[in-house]
């Protein structure tokens, strides 16, 4: 009788087990999530062989066969479709890092124009970040590229300061062209990294023991500047411009930004230091009135203030949101197919019309994606984990 009595007891503590439960739950998910990947799978399978597509990446060393508006390296039709995926890749890190230093400082400008107790720059920096916010990129980025770029004189009328031109083929530039001892420059900015290491450990210490911070980041900027340019002197200033030289058609010589690279980089930052404006916003607000009020008791003076005692305490809450940014930036970059900027996506459309090879094209986009995300993310987590607040 007591065997009989214990077992529906038993059976009942089994199925209230939270553990069990949970186990249980997560085990069906994953054998509904495997059933999911396995038919989508198999119909990709049948699909792709009905339409006699071979699978594989073998289509990445064949000739592409199509030129590019704008490239980092050296390409041409020629080359292989690996190489026009190479192109786009680096031209998409290039609009990224740019636009996203660009935001950054223009969104921290407009955020600590919210700020001010200017009543003018206050309702100056609130419209801005209400009409950028509220207006679509998409339309931001034909704004720029059709209303403001393309409307620009023809070369032979180009808008020339120096030897900068500007016209509706882009900006023109003198190119640079490097000769031997050149990698002098790249030694001295190593040099220079080594050095405000060591030189912003040395003023943490004295800060730590003396309670004075020493300038040692205007020191450490200055080594960025001086030790590669002395490098570079050093080794004989190797370097010569190509100056354009201006025609009916265009411009030889130098260098050309490209209008469609112009128009994604002013509609990216302008838009994105919209949102960067309202994190470096909230994150000052975020702060205790307190604090400025004692920094000012101790006589700092507001600019000082805000440098030393209220930015430090704000970047705990300006960064998660701000790495949101810089990831909706990059990503926010494959808007460049609209206007014909060969980014990642571009090149990469371009090639999956020509070989079908839709799979493989998608997957090289998600994983250099997402590979660019974990880099940011990583990045920044680390530099919020460096400058976190550590209560003694």
């Amino acid at each position: 009788m007591s065997l009989d009595a214990s077992a529906p007891r038993q059976s009942r503590s089994f199925l209230n087990n939270a553990r069990v439960r949970g186990l249980a739950v997560q085990a069906l998910l994953l054998l509904l999530l495997a059933a999911f990947v396995y038919d989508l799978t198999i119909n990709t399978m049948n699909n792709m062989a009905t339409r006699h597509i071979v699978s594989g990446f073998g289509f990445l060393w064949r000739k592409a066969g199509f030129e590019v508006s704008f490239s980092l390296i050296p390409y041409s039709g020629e080359d292989n479709y690996a190489r026009a995926l190479m192109v786009g890749f680096f031209n998409t890190l290039l609009v990224s890092a740019i636009g996203i230093v660009l935001a950054t400082v223009l969104g921290l400008v407009i955020g600590l124009m919210r700020l001010s107790r200017n009543w003018l720059a206050s309702r100056m920096a609130a419209a801005y970040i209400e009409t950028m916010r509220n207006v679509p990129l998409l339309l931001q980025l034909f704004i720029w590229y059709r209303l403001v770029l393309s409307p620009l004189p023809q070369a032979r009328d180009a808008i020339t300061i120096g030897s900068a031109s500007l016209s509706n083929k882009g900006l023109t530039l003198p190119a640079p062209q490097f000769g031997p001892g050149a990698w002098m420059a790249w030694a001295g900015l190593l040099a220079a990294v080594v050095l405000s290491v060591f030189i912003l450990r040395w003023g943490r210490r004295q800060q730590e023991a003396t309670g004075r911070k020493p300038p040692t980041g205007l020191l450490a900027a200055l080594l960025y500047v001086a030790l590669p340019v002395l490098f570079f002197a050093a080794a004989g200033w190797p370097v010569s411009f190509v100056h354009p030289v201006r025609s009916n058609f265009g411009f030889s010589g130098g260098m050309t930004l490209v209008p469609e690279f112009m128009a994604l980089l002013l509609a990216l930052s302008i838009y994105t230091a919209a949102f960067i404006a309202e994190a470096v916003r909230a994150g000052i607000a975020a702060v205790s009135k307190g604090q400025s009020e004692a920094a000012s008791a101790l006589g700092l003076k507001p600019g000082l203030a805000m440098r030393l005692v209220v930015l430090p305490q704000a970047l705990r809450v300006i960064i998660p949101p701000l790495t949101s940014q810089y990831l909706n930036l990059t990503k926010n970059s494959s808007l460049a197919v609209a206007i014909g900027y060969p980014d990642l996506v571009s090149t990469g459309g371009t090639i999956l019309g020509q070989t079908g090879q839709a799979i493989e094209v998608v997957l090289i986009w998600m994983v250099i994606y997402l590979t660019l995300s974990l880099l940011t993310s990583g990045f920044m987590n680390w530099f919020n984990a460096r400058n976190r607040l550590v209560g003694r």
